[in-house]
């Protein structure tokens, strides 16, 4: 009898714990993989800028010369911007902008090698690190000096704190950078002959080998010593790709920004770089050359995402900090002036944008964007908070784009530098020199060879939002939104890009 109940109860009860235990266990496969995906699904991101390239440097807008079949790919294959912008008319307040969102005459970097990115700012390796990003910053800084112990580069000298600002204060984790320019090849050492550029440094007759006087250094605050010989661009991809598989090695998305030197001047090539372009001028064969050198680390770079079956959930964003430097065989395309411009051979950059997963279909865009557009972009891609950028920013999130969903930018685009001035929107451009204003419709004559110089309600219009755009900015520098720290200790003046320069 005992026997018999036993035997039912063994068919009642076996038959349910076994459920039980397989749904435990079902539930526990299930979640671990729910996790895992959740990781996979957020994107990669790598921000790649070249330094003084112009719109027409590159195969994919036009240069028959300059070989860039990476970036050419990279048209091909993503989001060509034929109307996108660098915040500023130099590389540094651009940087600035890439980190921030805000347009740079918030932060107080109104030019190069003045301001720093403050401390107060929010920015984007902070944002990602807080999502669990592996955040790593690679090449140019140019947003402050790295050490306050001995010469460096433009700013960094002994005693100089209050310009001290290193990649480790704005939440990266690993850092190989240098302060500001170096050669393009052999990037520690003065270049050889006199072929490079009026006005560089070079090494005098009978001159073996002299330190260019800017270093690499770590996130450490340490100078880095080792395989800094040849390409600059090969040197600095060098130290990219082992960030990133240390990541990916470690389960974590990865934030890289990639700020070449190239085509900066000194530019110089290296001789298999040169020998590509033998029958230029030596000017060119340097120029192009370096581009060429730089483009193929890029390529090597998307070789090794695919290897590591990470390249369809990498975002990879490609632009210049503002156009082709004078003294240089730089192209700035069909458009007016180059860099130190804001017209828009200045401002007007090659930009492009591959994102596998997301992109699979290739177009082109007139639409209107900016290197500030980077954060708020990619926190709206990440769902972060709004309340984690408290501050004022001055771009907009281009993931309506990505998505096929905007037709128009709707936002005007501010812009100052030096004693000028701009303010873009979808139509219309304006201009001003020395507070003289001048009007384009920029939809029509991008060359801008029509000056509109009483343009009626749309230049009031477009005058009036200006003013109050640069009111803002205005009262961000001096610490509306988060004190006068930074601005108390850098003893910095406003820089009113309306006032007339004295003669």
């Amino acid at each position: 009898m005992k026997r018999s109940i036993f035997k039912q109860m063994q068919q009642v009860v076996l038959p349910f714990l076994l459920c039980i235990s397989i749904s435990l266990f079902a539930g526990a496969c299930n979640k671990a993989p729910k996790e895992t995906n959740k990781k996979a699904e957020v994107p990669n991101v790598i921000l790649i800028m070249a330094d003084d390239m112009g719109w027409g440097d590159t195969g994919y807008n036009g240069n028959t010369l300059i070989k860039t079949p990476a970036l050419d790919q990279m048209a091909l294959e993503g989001i060509q911007f034929n109307r996108f912008y660098s915040a500023s008319a130099v590389c540094s307040p651009t940087r600035a902008s890439v980190l921030t969102g805000r347009n740079p005459f918030r932060t107080g970097i109104f030019t190069a090698n003045a301001g720093i990115l403050r401390p107060e700012e929010v920015t984007l390796p902070e944002l990602l690190k807080e999502q669990g990003y592996n955040t790593g910053h690679f090449g140019k800084w140019h947003l402050g000096t790295l050490t306050d112990t001995e010469k460096d580069a433009n700013r960094g000298r002994v005693g100089n704190i209050k310009e001290y600002n290193p990649p480790a204060l704005h939440g990266y984790d690993a850092a190989f950078v240098t302060e500001s320019k170096v050669p393009t090849y052999d990037p520690m050492k003065k270049p050889k002959g006199r072929h490079i550029q009026a006005g560089w440094d070079c090494l005098k007759e009978g001159e073996d080998f002299v330190p260019y006087g800017t270093y690499y250094w770590d996130i450490e605050g340490s100078k880095v010593t080792e395989n800094l010989d040849g390409d600059d661009s090969r040197v600095i991809m060098d130290r990219v790709l082992p960030f990133i598989d240390q990541s990916l090695n470690e389960g974590n998305p990865f934030f890289s920004v990639i700020w070449f030197h190239t085509p900066h001047m000194p530019c110089v090539a290296g001789p298999r770089h040169q020998e590509m372009y033998k029958e230029q001028d030596v000017l060119t064969r340097n120029y192009a050359g370096c581009i060429t050198a730089m483009d193929e680390q890029i390529g090597r770079l998307r070789n090794f995402l695919k290897e590591k079956g990470v390249d369809s959930n990498t975002m990879i964003w490609f632009c210049s900090d503002n156009g082709p430097e004078h003294t240089n065989p730089g192209s700035a395309g069909p458009y007016l002036e180059r860099k130190r411009s804001l017209h828009e051979g200045g401002v007007r950059v090659p930009g492009l944008l591959v994102w596998p997963g997301k992109i699979q279909h290739a177009f082109e865009t007139d639409i209107p964007c900016v290197t500030s557009d980077y954060l708020p972009t990619i926190t709206d891609v990440l769902q972060i908070e709004k309340d984690k950028t408290p501050y004022q920013l001055d771009g907009i999130s281009l993931l309506p784009l990505i998505e096929g969903k905007m037709k128009q930018r709707n936002e005007a685009i501010g812009f100052c530098f030096d004693n000028q001035v701009s303010y873009s929107d979808d139509t219309f451009k304006l201009y001003a020199r020395q507070g003289e204003f001048v009007m384009y419709n920029i939809a029509v004559d991008p060359s801008e060879a029509n000056p509109i110089e009483n343009g009626g309600k749309e230049m009031n219009r477009l005058k009036e939002e200006f003013m109050v755009f640069l009111e803002s900015c205005q009262n961000s520098f001096k610490g509306k939104e988060y004190g006068t720290q930074s601005y108390d200790k850098l003893e910095q003046k406003w820089k009113n890009p309306l006032k007339k320069k004295k003669k």
